[in-house]
């Protein structure tokens, strides 16, 4: 399957234990989108462009008005990566 390199970077961190936090407008549509890593840092990578795409290919689902996690399809489709720790 292919992945740009941004997806692929936004779904290692979302593997890793970080989360896509939201918010709404109004009428409910999401407007902006913040993905933060396991640590607590912003990334700066994940656009809403880039959230849709992720989320209109399953990669990414949120529950009971939860942060958005990483599925096991993502978890799956993105390459294995060295951590810089």
């Amino acid at each position: 399957m292919n992945i740009s390199r941004h997806e692929q970077r936004v779904l290692h961190e979302l593997a890793l234990g970080g989360a896509i936090h939201y918010d709404r407008c109004d009428k409910g549509k999401i407007r902006e989108v913040t993905c933060v890593t396991r640590e607590g840092h912003v990334l700066t990578d994940c656009t809403l462009d880039l959230f849709q795409r992720l989320k209109r290919r399953r990669f990414i689902r949120s529950q009971n008005g939860r942060p958005y996690r990483v599925t096991r399809l993502g978890i799956t489709s993105v390459r294995a990566q060295l951590n810089q720790r």
